[in-house]
C-alpha cells in the first residue's frame, strides 16, 4: 500500500534526491531542463507517492512548453526508486496524472522516453516535433488528451514564458487547498518495462 500526493514544497528536497539517484546529478544538463529552467511546474499534476515509512518512491512532473504557438504539457521526469521499480508506480503516477491533466482542460502532452514502454499509455512518436538538441527525433512521444489535439501541430518545443500562462498555473495553484493524500494499491508491470522520461 502506498500513497499518493500532490507534490508540496516540503516535498521538493526528497524529489530532488529521488531524482538526482534514479538520473544521476548531471540530469539537468539534459535538453528538456533547459525547457523548465524558470518556469513554474504545473502542480494540481506533480504527484508522489510515499510508502509505508512516509519515505517518497516515487514521483511525476510536468511543466508547460509551447509547440506552434500552443499549449503543451512536458511530462517528467517519472522517478522510481529502485528498490520498488516493478511495483507498477510508474504506471500509476503516468494514468493518475494524465488523467486529472485531461480533468482540467490540458489537450496535449509530450515527454522524451522509449516508445515501446509508453504505447502502454497512448503514447506515439511526434512528426515534425523538435526538441533541443541533441535529442533523438525517435524518442519525441505525443499523447492526444482530445481528439485531434496535435494534428498539424509543429515546429520547435520552447519554453513557455506567457505571463497569461503564468498567471493561470498560479490561480490553478491557488484557487483551492491540495487534494489530500489516498492509498493507492498499484498493479505490477513487468520487470523489464522500467525506462522513464527524464
Amino acid at each position: 500500500m502506498y500513497e499518493l500526493c500532490p507534490e508540496t514544497d516540503q516535498d521538493t528536497p526528497e524529489i530532488e534526491a529521488l531524482m538526482d539517484l534514479c538520473f544521476g546529478p548531471g540530469r539537468t544538463a539534459l535538453s528538456s531542463y533547459r525547457l523548465r529552467d524558470g518556469v513554474p511546474m504545473v502542480a494540481p499534476l506533480c504527484l508522489c507517492l510515499r510508502d509505508g515509512s512516509d519515505a517518497v518512491v516515487a514521483a511525476i512532473r510536468f511543466w508547460p512548453v509551447r509547440v506552434d504557438d500552443r499549449p503543451v504539457l512536458l511530462l517528467g521526469p517519472v522517478a522510481v526508486h529502485p528498490t520498488v521499480q516493478g511495483e507498477g508506480l510508474g504506471g500509476l503516477l503516468m494514468r493518475e496524472s494524465l488523467s486529472r491533466a485531461a480533468a482540467i482542460g490540458w489537450q496535449r502532452v509530450m515527454l522524451v522516453g522509449d516508445a515501446p514502454y509508453y504505447a502502454r499509455f497512448g503514447f506515439a512518436k511526434l512528426d515534425g516535433v523538435v526538441m533541443p538538441p541533441p535529442t533523438n527525433p525517435e524518442r519525441v512521444l505525443g499523447l492526444e488528451l482530445i481528439p485531434g489535439a496535435w494534428v498539424d501541430v509543429r515546429g520547435a518545443v520552447v519554453r513557455e514564458t506567457s505571463p497569461q500562462v503564468h498567471a493561470a498555473l498560479a490561480e490553478i495553484d491557488g484557487s483551492a487547498p491540495p487534494p489530500a493524500c489516498t492509498e493507492v494499491h498499484p498493479l505490477k508491470e513487468p520487470a523489464h518495462d522500467r525506462t522513464r522520461p527524464a
